[in-house]
């Protein structure tokens, strides 16, 4: 439609801007010879060419871009950028457009489900594209919860100020959006960097660096190894991991401000950032004495190191895995994918309904308490010292109960399809709240390859539906949205 003409100019710029990230995989496949090559030239080529047309049959079309030309975009770029990318998947290792496209969206989306197997003998520049995906994915997901979101209605100020703790509501980060998306991508390479340094300290080869803090950095989880994290069985690798995985489950609008300002006084104004931390060390606590009791390990120190690990893998989406936790008693497993729901703040690359839309929840239901034993009392909503309008608990109150009705519509489409309930359910959860691993066929020692194509689409969707915030996704797919 040539009313959309602006967003095919721009989506066309976006596909060669991303056609470009395909040539540190393909320098790396020259250099170590793995035989990638040509599928790389061949990916390389196909979604330069397709750009350029892109852009160059819509390049008179300058306008600026409007509420419903920003949802189309988002929901555009990531569903067809993945399908790019998928393309030297399909040509290197011969699997199918599906399953190539289900791992490139689990990357772009940050959650590191994978239907491949053997990842300790793929190509060496195969492996470094699959964590390059999801470390431009995370990048591209605090770029638009901070800087492009804010312009698109559910992307408007009133999300904005929903969203985001005290501190960014007041500062704004810095006054224009290409300043603001500079100044984050600086702090997210910086931060990045410091991880591999971390990684390579604690005892990994500089590429396992690269790789896990690409995936460490975008909360995905991939890994190069089929034993994920349990490969290294090194406390000092994972104490770096559970470090770097905590910073990037936070808010990096509170990191930016706080490197800015060279004080950590940010963080203590970041309603989330408390609960964040507060609400994972109490869990690891008390899971690690709960299995250790049930006797999953000999003594509370390996308890605590193996529920601290796999504890804040899963609570802040990552999906990294040191053993398999599918076989501790079924409520540790269960409540860390509880936690993956909500706990993560807004504004990182981590996936659920975020923290500060549960303290709206949690603090709604309060007062709604309160009404119920003192009807005249008038009580506000307050999210870091400030009031809460009306239209912002009423949007987190539809957002809440979209997530709800998702996943128990996806989880009953699993069933349908003949999957275990568990297998069906924990997928789902994984999938929308971009987590990875789930419990059942599809749990921390097995990969998705066992769903059918059907089904591996279903969670395709639900990865989408959660990395674009429900919302954005359903609003594209409404006929509304098409008229004219």
């Amino acid at each position: 439609m040539t009313r959309f003409a602006p967003v095919y100019r721009a989506l066309g710029m976006i596909v060669m801007l991303f056609g470009l990230t395909m040539l540190a995989p393909l320098i790396v496949s020259y250099v170590t010879n793995d035989g990638a090559q040509t599928a790389y030239d061949e990916a390389f080529l196909l979604t330069m060419l397709c750009g350029a047309f892109l852009w160059y049959r819509y390049r008179n079309c300058k306008r600026e871009l409007n509420i419903r030309d920003g949802f189309l975009m988002v929901v555009l770029v990531w569903t067809v950028l993945p399908a790019f990318a998928a393309i030297p998947l399909m040509l290197q290792l011969g699997i199918s457009h599906t399953d190539a496209y289900f791992e490139t969206v689990s990357g772009l989306t940050t959650t590191g489900s994978t239907v491949l197997a053997n990842l300790d003998t793929l190509p060496m520049s195969v492996n470094l594209w699959r964590h390059q995906l999801v470390w431009v994915g995370g990048m591209g997901l605090i770029v638009l919860a901070i800087a492009i979101l804010p312009l698109l209605g559910i992307g408007g100020r009133q999300m904005f100020k929903a969203e985001t703790p005290g501190p960014m509501k007041d500062a704004k980060l810095t006054p224009r959006i290409a300043e603001t998306a500079k100044g984050l991508w600086l702090v997210y390479l910086g931060v990045s960097i410091a991880c591999i340094l971390g990684f390579r300290w604690a005892g990994m080869s500089w590429f396992d660096a690269v790789c896990h803090a690409f995936s460490t950095m975008g909360l995905g989880g991939f890994s190069t190894h089929d034993a994920s994290f349990g490969f290294f069985n090194s406390p000092a690798i994972e104490a770096v991991a559970i470090l770097f995985m905590l910073i990037a489950g936070m808010n990096f609008g509170t990191l930016f401000l706080a490197v800015n300002g060279r004080s950590l006084r940010p963080y203590l104004r970041d309603p989330e950032a408390g609960w964040f931390l507060g609400i994972t060390l109490l869990s690891i606590m008390a899971v690690a004495i709960y299995i250790w009791k049930d006797g999953a390990y000999p003594d509370l120190d390996t308890a605590v190191r193996h529920t601290a690990f796999n504890l804040v893998s899963i609570a802040t989406t990552t999906g990294f895995a040191s053993v398999d936790f599918a076989q501790w008693p079924i409520f540790a497993p269960l409540w860390m994918l509880f936690l993956s729901s909500f706990v993560t703040s807004a504004g990182s690359t981590g996936g659920g309904i975020k923290m500060i839309r549960a303290l709206v929840l949690y603090k709604q239901v309060y007062r709604e308490l309160l009404r119920a034993m003192h009807p005249s009392a008038v009580y506000n909503v307050r999210i870091g010292g400030q009031v809460a309008p009306q239209p912002i608990l009423f949007a987190v109150l539809a957002f809440a109960f979209m997530y709800m009705v998702s996943i128990a519509s996806l989880t009953l489409l699993m069933a349908f399809t003949g999957l275990d309930i568990v297998s069906a359910f924990t997928a789902i959860v994984a999938s929308i709240n971009n987590t990875g691993p789930g419990l059942g066929v599809v749990g921390p020692s097995t990969t998705y390859e066992v769903l059918e194509d059907f089904q591996t689409w279903i969670c395709i969707f639900a990865m989408l539906l959660g990395r674009l915030e429900i919302f954005t996704l359903l609003v594209v797919l409404t006929p509304a949205f098409w008229r004219k």
